[in-house]
C-alpha cells in the first residue's frame, strides 16, 4: 500500500509539474524574450500570455537575459517539450540557426517578433513596428527640438547614438534616422564635431545604458570644453537615461548650459518622467498591446489552417528570404502629447507618471 501511495503522490506531483503540456488546448505556444532588464520585454511577454490564454493557447515565456547560449538553451528545451509555434524576440537574430533548423525538422512554425532573425530560411512571418519609420520620427523630433530649444544656435551640435549592432532593428532606426538628418549635415545646418557616424562607430552593443553613458563622457571631455552641445539622437530610452546622466554631471540642464535635445524610443515610466522634467525631448511609443494582437492572430492563423494577415513582403530580407511581415505604426512622444498618447490609450495610468 506504502509503494501504491507513493506512485500515485509521484504521478500526482508529475501532473502539477507540467500543466503546461496537460493543459494545452488550441495549440502550444512558445515565447522566447531577451531579457527583463527593459520594462518593454517584460510588458511584451505579459501581454503576449494574457492574449494567447484568452485566444486558447497555452504558453511557455522564458526571458535569457541577454544571455545568447541561454536564449539557445531555452529554444531548444522548447522544441524539447513540443512547443507549436516558436515566437522568438532574438538576442542577436544571426545565432539561432540551427536551433531554428531543429524546430522546421519538428514542424515547428517560428515568428520572429519585434527583431529580425537573420540567415535562416525557417523564419515563417515577423511581427513588429515600421522600424525604419521610429529612425525618420527620432530625428524629426530632434529638429523640431533643436528649433524650438536651439532657435538662433546654427549650426547646431549634435551627437549621435545606435542601438545594438546585432539587433537588425537597430539599423533600420539609424537609417530611418540618417534619412533626416544627413541632408541636414551636408547643408551645414548640422555639424557632429566628434565626427562619429556610422552603426559601426556609433552602435551600443546590448543597448547598454551604462555604455552609452560611459561614450558620453568621452565625447564630452574630448569635443565640448568649448562649445556645448545641442543635441544627441538617441534610439532608446535605456541609453537616454544613461547619456542625460552624463550631460547633468558636467552641468547641462542648470546655469547657463541648457539641456541639450535628447531622444529615445520605448516610452518607458522613467523617461516619460524625464520628458516631463525638460531632461529627456521625446520617445517613441510602440504599444506592445496591438503587436501582441498581430502575433497571437499570426500564430492563430497558422495552427487553424487560415493565413496571417501581413502589411509587408518587401522590406526584411533577413540574407536568406524576404520574411513576410506585419509593420504596425510607432507614435512621437513628447510633452504636449504623452497623455494623450499614453494615458488617454489606457497603456499607463496617470498615476504611474505623475
Amino acid at each position: 500500500m506504502k509503494l501504491i501511495s507513493r506512485v500515485l503522490a509521484t504521478t500526482i506531483l508529475v501532473a502539477l509539474a507540467a500543466p503546461s503540456v496537460m493543459a494545452e488546448d488550441k495549440g502550444y505556444v512558445g515565447i522566447a524574450m531577451p531579457t527583463k532588464s527593459s520594462a518593454r520585454w517584460i510588458s511584451d511577454g505579459d501581454n503576449m500570455v494574457k492574449q494567447f490564454e484568452e485566444a486558447g493557447y497555452t504558453t511557455d515565456l522564458q526571458y535569457a537575459e541577454d544571455d545568447i547560449p541561454n536564449q539557445l538553451a531555452q529554444i531548444e528545451n522548447m522544441i524539447t517539450k513540443g512547443v507549436n509555434v516558436l515566437v522568438i524576440a532574438a538576442i542577436d537574430g544571426t545565432t539561432l540557426s540551427n536551433a531554428l533548423e531543429n524546430a522546421h525538422a519538428a514542424d515547428i512554425s517560428v515568428v520572429a517578433y519585434d527583431r529580425l532573425i537573420r540567415d535562416s530560411a525557417n523564419v515563417d512571418y515577423y511581427a513588429t513596428f515600421d522600424n525604419f519609420k521610429v529612425g525618420v520620427q527620432q530625428a524629426t523630433t530632434l529638429v523640431d527640438g533643436l528649433k524650438e530649444r536651439f532657435p538662433d544656435a546654427k549650426p547646431w551640435t549634435i551627437e549621435l547614438f545606435g542601438g545594438s549592432p546585432d539587433d537588425n532593428n537597430a539599423y533600420f532606426f539609424y537609417n530611418g534616422a540618417m534619412s533626416v538628418l544627413q541632408p541636414m549635415i551636408d547643408s551645414g545646418d548640422i555639424i557632429i564635431p566628434s565626427g562619429q557616424m556610422g552603426m559601426d562607430t556609433v552602435g551600443t552593443l546590448r543597448w547598454d545604458g551604462s555604455v552609452a553613458q560611459a561614450r558620453m563622457d568621452n565625447l564630452l571631455s574630448a569635443n565640448y570644453t568649448d562649445q556645448q552641445l545641442n543635441g544627441v539622437l538617441s534610439p532608446y530610452d535605456g541609453l537616454s537615461i544613461g547619456i542625460i546622466s552624463s550631460l547633468k554631471g558636467v552641468g547641462y540642464g542648470s546655469g547657463d548650459m541648457p539641456m541639450p535635445i535628447v531622444t529615445g524610443q520605448d516610452a518607458e515610466i522613467p523617461s516619460v518622467k524625464a520628458i516631463l522634467r525638460g531632461d529627456q525631448y521625446s520617445t517613441i511609443f510602440k504599444d506592445t498591446r496591438e503587436l501582441a494582437r498581430v502575433t497571437v492572430g499570426m500564430v492563430d492563423a497558422l495552427l487553424q489552417g487560415g493565413e496571417p494577415e501581413i502589411n509587408d513582403t518587401t522590406t526584411y530580407d533577413n540574407g536568406v528570404k524576404v520574411v513576410p511581415s506585419y509593420l504596425l505604426e510607432p507614435v512621437p512622444v513628447t510633452a504636449a502629447n504623452w497623455e494623450e498618447v499614453l494615458v488617454g490609450s489606457g497603456y499607463y495610468a496617470a498615476d504611474q507618471i505623475q
